[in-house]
């Protein structure tokens, strides 16, 4: 995949060198790198705040009364993950995070989750899912 990505970028400098437009091309990276910046840095900013409203949900009991409520769902869903296992409290963290519409939130969650199952849930379990 990156083959085709720097084949792609390589073709189209060639291009535009070949064709004289090659400091719109310049311009272009540039404009795209200072958008790209600009999206990281308010990503982290919103992530962030999500993040404090999912420790505060946590810290308050929240979590862990909805955890209880959904419990039997997450139960029928994966079975293999053993009871009061760490990871059954983020795979809850995740689906309530989603539910209440804080998708930034939900996405550390669901990271760890994938971490916790590579580390601890058997291959042939992780292949069938």
């Amino acid at each position: 995949m990156n083959y085709i990505w720097g084949g792609m970028i390589l073709i189209g400098i060639i291009y535009a060198s070949f064709t004289g437009n090659m400091q719109e091309v310049t311009d272009a990276a540039l404009n795209s790198s200072k958008e790209a910046v600009t999206l990281c840095i308010t990503m982290i900013g919103v992530m962030s705040l999500w993040m404090g409203v999912m420790e505060i949900a946590k810290d308050t009991g929240i979590i862990q009364g909805m955890s209880k409520k959904i419990r039997p769902l997450i139960r029928f869903l994966f079975p293999e993950i053993p009871k009061g296992h760490d990871a059954e409290e983020h795979i809850t963290t995740n689906i309530i995070a989603n539910f209440l519409g804080l998708g930034w939130a939900a996405t550390p969650a669901g990271s760890y989750v994938i971490l916790l199952s590579y580390q601890e849930i058997p291959l042939k379990i992780r292949i069938s899912r």
